[in-house]
């Protein structure tokens, strides 16, 4: 089961209602935080997300709103003696915004921090899952993320049992691919089936792209920025954003299950409009609010 907690779904500035970007995933107890914006910690302690179980933070790209939580997190952290180490991750040639952060006011933090620069390609090999890094279009240097747990191959039993696999035997086919019954040669495929890990896909700030597209084919969710309505597109292309359209015709020809909306502008107090539109190309799409969970 992989659990999303949305800690912030504004873009650029927050709202009474929206605190800015920051979007946590629960796999298997432990906590990874995709970027980080501006009173993270303050959302993890408001929406029951457990901060002492972090274990990575994936920064889409240094603009301020997405990156300004990791000072004052990183510091709760340390005040609550954190022993464990921290990674975080952030496109290469940026680390240096992030070190400033951490160094800023000499704080002895007690545990390590290692930030690490990425490119695309795996960035993170966890227990069971993945994390994937792919290049987004924006106005810096910028990357998505691709969560994924991995696939895994199961024995369906009433099979295995109709074709003489018992007992040892399961684990000689599973190490050797084939093995022999009797007189017959069983391969592992007779007798099991491949059930597909969990996928999911976070982008941070872009204007929509094939990476994207690419990125999320078949995602059990897509969760994509939708800074304007297709009114304001002018503004999307300017600002390298997306409109809630243009999120929805990437979900469509990803052909993800499930599309959530988030890095709203300040401008709309009534997100319906965003809904619309994109419900309009992608049906099962929505607007996140601050506290959702979604469940994987």
């Amino acid at each position: 089961m992989i659990k999303i907690v949305f800690l912030g779904t504004a873009g650029s500035s927050p709202t009474k209602y929206r605190s800015l970007p920051a979007v946590a995933l629960v796999h298997e107890g432990d906590l990874f935080l995709f970027d980080c914006g501006e009173s993270a910690q303050m959302q993890m302690l408001k929406f029951g997300v457990n901060s002492s179980k972090l274990r990575a933070i994936f920064i889409s790209h240094v603009h301020g709103d997405h990156v300004i939580g990791i000072a004052g997190l990183v510091r709760t952290l340390a005040l609550n003696r954190r022993t464990d180490p921290l990674t975080i991750f952030v496109p290469r040639g940026h680390e240096h915004v992030v070190m400033s952060l951490l160094s800023f006011d000499r704080a002895i933090l007690g545990y390590s921090v290692e930030v690490k620069g990425i490119r695309a390609g795996e960035v993170y090999r966890g227990r069971g899952f993945s994390v994937n890094a792919f290049p987004l279009r924006h106005s810096i240097t910028a990357y998505g993320y691709a969560f994924k747990e991995d696939d895994k191959r199961r024995f369906v039993e009433e099979d295995a049992k109709k074709l003489g696999i018992k007992g040892d035997m399961h684990s000689q086919l599973q190490k050797k691919g084939k093995i022999k019954v009797g007189t017959k040669i069983i391969k592992l495929s007779q007798v099991t089936n491949v059930q597909l890990g969990k996928k999911v896909v976070y982008t941070g700030d872009t204007r929509p792209s094939k990476d994207t597209v690419k990125a999320a084919a078949d995602a059990d969710l897509l969760i994509h920025e939708s800074s304007y309505c297709e009114k304001e597109k002018s503004l999307a292309v300017e600002r390298m954003h997306s409109t809630a359209t243009e999120a929805a015709q990437v979900a469509k020809k990803a052909h993800v299950k499930r599309l959530l909306l988030t890095h709203i502008s300040a401008r709309y107090n009534d997100i319906g409009i965003l809904e619309e539109e994109a419900q309009k190309i992608f049906k099962n799409s929505e607007v996140a609010e601050d506290g959702d969970i979604i469940i994987v």
